[in-house]
């Protein structure tokens, strides 16, 4: 079915507008008759934020932002799905066109800002899928004109904390202007004080939702450092890195199309997002796990990340130029990994190369 679906559809849907082509792709999904999932290799399986995932491979957010396919993506192969990002009251986002396909260089600049249904919508659509199982993840966000973002994340954790897997604090997308902000100290802690505070007080009716936060790559350390500090602090379950970069390699071929505003995804993405990812390894210290995301585009870059720190990894932009057939073949490229080190768990690669990339020379 996969296959198929390769071979037939995705000349489509890249001759067609990318966003065009996105909801198309979000429709077939909701429709199609896929075929029951077929079981893992149980090497593959992990627990990671108290939850058990059949593998490590996950969706990241903006492919599925309102919750309308997360059973469809988990039958695809996925171990997890992260939908969002969802804001409290819906939001059309900046203007189009706001995606471009830098097809040279495999690579995609999105400003979507936070376009989604709101908070209501979103939920109802999961809470009618509440016993079909999966691990589905939420990710987060204030809307762009909202006049206290804090308080946007606390109604968020409230209201999604009994129809979540766990929950993503999104405060690093570059298109909602002065979001980034928030990653700063000071603003970070008393956020995340108040998330954590938000996330007990319904644990009575929600359990224990692990609450996670996604970063930017484009950080400096000492900032980093700060954010893993409150990050801990605070004792948060775990987190995310990183989103897009603002940042444009010397390397991209596609010149015009990279002066687009926006943040930048896939592979020109992936020197920068490992060694963030292995910069906030070490700085975490097994406090908690993290989330490797940024130009996955093989098995062999998934493998990468998770030496670099991840437990756990999320792929979207290269879905767009390897097609579907990239989830089996990263699941067979992290087993022939553990075969090669010879390794029983998932969990004994993690990490394993963290401390010599954060030796190596700083990424262009």
């Amino acid at each position: 079915m996969i296959g198929l679906f390769d071979r037939f559809a995705r000349p489509l849907l890249r001759a067609l507008d990318p966003e065009d082509a996105h909801r198309l792709a979000i429709s077939g999904l909701k429709f199609a008759p896929l075929p029951a999932t077929s079981a893992d290799d149980p090497r593959l399986k992990t627990r990671v934020f108290g939850l058990n995932f059949p593998n490590p491979v996950g969706v990241a957010p903006g492919f599925d932002k309102n919750g309308e396919a997360p059973d469809a993506l988990l039958k695809l192969g996925f171990g997890f799905v992260e939908i969002g990002t969802v804001t409290p009251r819906p939001q059309t986002g900046n203007p189009r066109p706001r995606i471009f396909r830098l097809d040279a260089d495999r690579a995609i600049i999105n400003r979507l800002g936070f376009n989604n249904e709101g908070m209501e919508a979103v939920l109802a659509r999961l809470a009618r899928r509440a016993d079909g199982g999966g691990i589905v993840g939420i990710n987060i966000g204030a809307n762009r004109d909202s006049p206290n973002r804090v308080i946007d994340y606390v109604r968020l954790i409230e209201a999604f904390a009994p129809v979540a897997s766990y929950l993503t604090v999104n405060i690093s997308s570059p298109n909602t202007p002065g979001l980034r902000d928030l990653q700063q100290a000071s603003a970070l802690n008393d956020l995340l004080g108040r998330v954590v505070e938000a996330r007990d007080r319904v644990r009575a009716r929600a359990g224990p939702v692990p609450v996670l936060l996604k970063i930017a790559p484009d950080l400096s350390l000492p900032e980093l450092d700060d954010i893993v500090g409150v990050a801990r602090a605070r004792k948060l379950d775990g987190m995310i890195v990183g989103n897009t970069t603002l940042s444009r390699p010397p390397t991209l071929r596609e010149h015009v199309k990279a002066t687009e505003q926006g943040g930048l995804s896939g592979r020109p993405l992936f020197a920068l997002s490992t060694r963030m990812l292995a910069e906030t390894y070490v700085r975490a210290e097994d406090a908690f796990p993290l989330i490797g995301v940024g130009g996955i585009d093989s098995g062999a870059t998934a493998v990468q990340k998770i030496l670099a720190g991840a437990s756990l990894i999320q792929i979207y932009t290269a879905l767009v130029f390897e097609g579907l057939g990239l989830v089996a073949a990263v699941k067979s490229g992290i087993l022939a990994a553990m075969r090669q080190h010879d390794c029983e768990r998932l969990s004994d690669l993690v990490g394993g190369k963290a401390a010599d990339m954060t030796a190596e020379p700083w990424p262009a």
